[in-house]
């Protein structure tokens, strides 16, 4: 078979219970007016490794992989705080950080991109960084008064799965479809 698979990527999926809790936490500090183009709370997942554009042949050996690969215990992880890259006072992306769990997450990406090298994928040129995007914003603004408002955003959750995702970029926004998961 030949051709594209489509816009493929490498996440840690939320529980839909952990989605709810962390939508409530931050509609509570008033967070709910983000800056930016906001992600919808569905759309909300860690990003292990990005792919883009893939092709049949490569997603499976990518699959192959992936299944193959120890990736190691399931572990919990804290959400923790909000934060902004490149930096608060020229944000381009609002996030929510992780505090416990950051160091699995890190190890998890790296498993992650081991198998995404043997399948034959270039290497990743920027280093990980544990984090759920929350806004894009485009042009750059200042939101230091946005993370200086919210509160203490903590909410505990088990990572216990790594998603293989396709998106779809259509007319009313980018919708994410699981095409597999594979247990830590």
């Amino acid at each position: 078979m030949v051709g594209s698979v489509g816009r493929l990527f490498i996440g840690v999926d939320l529980r839909s219970d952990t989605r709810q809790a962390l939508a409530a936490l931050l509609a509570e500090d008033g967070v709910g007016r983000l800056p930016g183009r906001v992600v919808p709370p569905m759309n909300w997942h860690l990003t292990l490794r990005f792919l883009g554009e893939v092709e049949v042949v490569e997603c499976d050996r990518l699959l192959m992989e992936l299944a193959g690969a120890h990736l190691g215990n399931s572990f919990e992880m804290v959400f923790d705080g909000l934060g902004a890259f490149p930096r608060r006072e020229r944000a381009t992306v609002l996030w929510v950080g992780i505090n416990e769990g950051e160091s699995q997450l890190q190890t998890l990406a790296g498993v992650v991109e081991e198998a995404v090298a043997a399948a034959g994928f270039p290497s990743e040129d920027r280093p990980f960084r544990a984090h759920l995007t929350l806004s894009r914003i485009r042009p750059p603004q200042d939101v230091s008064t946005v993370i200086a408002a919210t509160g203490v955003v903590r909410l505990r959750t088990r990572v216990d799965e790594i998603t293989l995702f396709r998106s779809h970029l259509e007319h009313g926004g980018t919708r994410y479809e699981v095409l597999e998961s594979f247990g830590l």
